[in-house]
């Protein structure tokens, strides 16, 4: 075993004469214990809400998103539609067209967005498993019917279950000047979609052909929906996309549809983990202390050491080590004590969270936090480890004493 580990460890672990420097000595190894625990939860914390919302909007958005460069709607070109679905990593296309109406049921009013959608939309996102109330019933040749977000359902007083219900009305503003500024259609609530408040509280959906009537197109479409197959490296599928479709068109991967969301969200992580940081980095404030006080109290045995040969440079590596080892016995017991709290949320939720969508607090832990914690952790231990050390090697050969 290298000498100055060896020396390090029968520090740490070794009686010391004042029992005041062991009591230091194990403060500082929990706090360091905790600080790593708290790092690693609070990431985990962040990492649950994230893939929670995640989940859930993947419900309602797909895996790429196709829309022109300049203007609002296009004309989908056929025969690039079939090279695409002729990819090995595509496995289904939709075609939608979105647009700002206003709708009206009874004597409710409200403004929000009408999303045409085709027979494949729920392959591609799957918001048929998001059914809330009601079922998923676009197309019929009997009625035109409309799927509204739950948000939308409380603004307009819907009453799904009425089998005489009211019709549902919507507004569609003209492009063109008229003595009717809006176009009018009528429809039948069918059912509702729960996803997450962004799109409860502003979609309604109906069929693609209802939408092009209310807007007067024949087949021009605000987006192309594409569900990549899993099992295909999914980027080198969006290449081919991109090569077939040219420069006329904006295509955006999940995470670029919600890049906004991203980008708070791993600006509240940072600001969180920065904060954890912070309050570790003190513990390294108590681990000078109790290096200093091992200093002290190991100064005739440096002496000893220095009156054998040993170097400044040996001496300033035992103490440096000692610093290393008690932030490694501490992060290693704060690593315990994540994972043995993180199972216990999993299993039994000792944390609830009351009034939100889910019974107990997400939380899910990645290998990456690991990671970045022991990093961080074993910075606070170097850093804290050098002015003891320095001390240490300065400490000379022969004491006098008395």
């Amino acid at each position: 075993m290298n000498l100055p580990i060896k020396f390090a460890r029968r520090y740490l672990f070794a009686k010391r004469s004042t029992n005041a420097i062991n009591i230091i000595t194990g403060i500082t190894v929990f706090g360091l214990a905790i600080g790593t625990a708290a790092l690693i939860l609070v990431l985990s914390v962040f990492n649950g809400l994230e893939g929670l919302i995640r989940s859930m909007s993947n419900n309602f958005t797909a895996d790429v998103k196709v829309s022109i460069a300049k203007g609002k709607v296009f004309k989908p070109e056929e025969d690039k539609l079939l090279k695409i679905s002729e990819l090995t990593g595509v496995d289904h296309i939709s075609k939608t067209l979105e647009e700002i109406a206003f709708f009206e049921y009874r004597k409710n009013q409200t403004f929000g967005t009408l999303k045409g959608v085709d027979n494949n939309f729920h392959k591609v996102t799957a918001v048929d498993s998001t059914l809330w109330e009601g079922e998923y019933l676009l197309n019929s040749e009997e009625a035109n019917f409309t799927i509204l977000g739950r948000g939308m359902r409380n603004k307009l007083g819907v009453n799904i279950d009425n089998p005489l219900g009211h019709p549902l009305k919507v507004y569609m503003a003209k492009r063109n000047n008229s003595r009717k500024p809006f176009r009018e259609k009528l429809a039948t609530p069918r059912g509702v979609f729960s996803v997450e408040p962004e799109y409860d509280n502003n979609y309604i959906l109906s069929s693609l052909s209802f939408a092009q009537g209310l807007l007067n197109y024949d087949t021009e479409v605000s987006f192309l929906e594409i569900k990549l197959n899993e099992s295909v490296d999914q980027s080198s599928t969006i290449d081919q996309i991109k090569t077939i479709l040219g420069p006329a068109y904006v295509i955006r991967d999940r995470y670029q549809q919600d890049e906004a969301f991203n980008k708070i969200m791993n600006a509240e992580k940072f600001i969180a983990f920065a904060v954890t940081s912070l309050i570790l980095a003190l513990f390294a404030f108590n681990m000078i202390g109790a290096l200093w006080m091992i200093v002290m109290d190991k100064k005739k045995d440096i002496s000893i050491l220095k009156s054998m040969g040993a170097t400044d440079k040996l001496v300033r590596n035992i103490f440096l080590n000692e610093g290393l080892l008690m932030a490694l016995v501490g992060m290693g017991a704060g690593f315990a004590l994540a994972l043995i709290l993180y199972s216990l949320q999993k299993m039994i939720g000792i944390i609830p969270s009351p009034g939100f969508i889910v019974e107990d607090y997400p939380i899910e832990i990645r290998f990456w936090d690991f990671v970045v914690t022991s990093f961080i952790v074993l910075i606070v231990g170097i850093l804290a480890s050098i002015a003891p050390a320095v001390k240490a090697a300065s400490i000379p050969a022969i004491v006098r004493e008395g």
